[in-house]
């Protein structure tokens, strides 16, 4: 399958680098073309079966059936923007975790929505999948923590679409968790910020994985 990311940064190297693991094509999207070149050049280093890496501008059309959006929360307003339709019938994958950076005590959504629910309602003509907001990006590069593979957690209301994300987390390596409905995002989003908060008492460095085991 070919993947389009939106972004260039750390979320996007370790997205990038499970896909292009599980043999996927991957194009980057940037507004920055050194930098998506650069990070192009770090996933070509690392793909198997084949797997094709190309980069493009912001701006540029989606042809890939599959969108990653790699950015914070507050950037996915100007892209539904610039694509409008463009993201007409694709598999939109949110990532996001909707933290209010000035206070890192809250999150910036309503009390009872989501990120997820937000972005579904501003491209509603998009399926929009929930996933990889409670993994770091550092530990997707390695796609595992302790010798366990990392858990993803996988919301939408569109069982086809998760379906293809799910095929996608198995492929890099990792193992899926389907956590159920788009609304279910809301309790990710809060479960990705814990992990967050907790990484300065634990001492963990952005290096711990939340795990279900029994």
């Amino acid at each position: 399958m070919n993947v389009t990311i939106i972004g260039s940064g750390n979320m996007a190297r370790g997205i990038g680098s499970r896909l292009v693991a599980g043999g996927n094509g991957v194009r980057i999207l940037d507004r920055d073309p050194e930098k998506a070149e650069s990070l192009a050049g770090e996933l070509r280093d690392l793909a198997q079966d084949g797997a094709g890496v190309t980069t493009g501008t912001f701006g540029d059309p989606i042809e890939d059936d599959v969108v990653v959006l790699a950015v914070p929360y507050d950037a996915v307003g100007p892209i539904a923007e610039q694509y409008g339709s463009g993201l007409s019938g694709k598999v939109v994958v949110d990532i996001t975790n909707p933290v209010d950076w000035e206070s890192f005590d809250r999150l910036v959504t309503p009390p009872d929505s989501s990120a997820a629910e937000e972005i579904d309602r501003l491209i509603s003509e998009a399926s929009v999948v929930k996933a990889f907001n409670t993994t770091f990006a550092g530990t997707l590069v390695g796609g595992e923590v302790g010798g366990q593979p990392l858990d993803v957690f996988v919301a939408s209301d569109d069982p086809d679409a998760k379906q293809k994300v799910i095929g996608l987390i198995e492929a890099g390596g990792l193992r899926p968790v389907d956590a159920g409905p788009l609304r279910r995002a809301l309790q990710l989003e809060a479960l990705g910020f814990l992990h967050m908060t907790l990484q300065q008492p634990l001492g963990t460095g952005f290096g711990s994985a939340i795990k279900i085991t029994s």
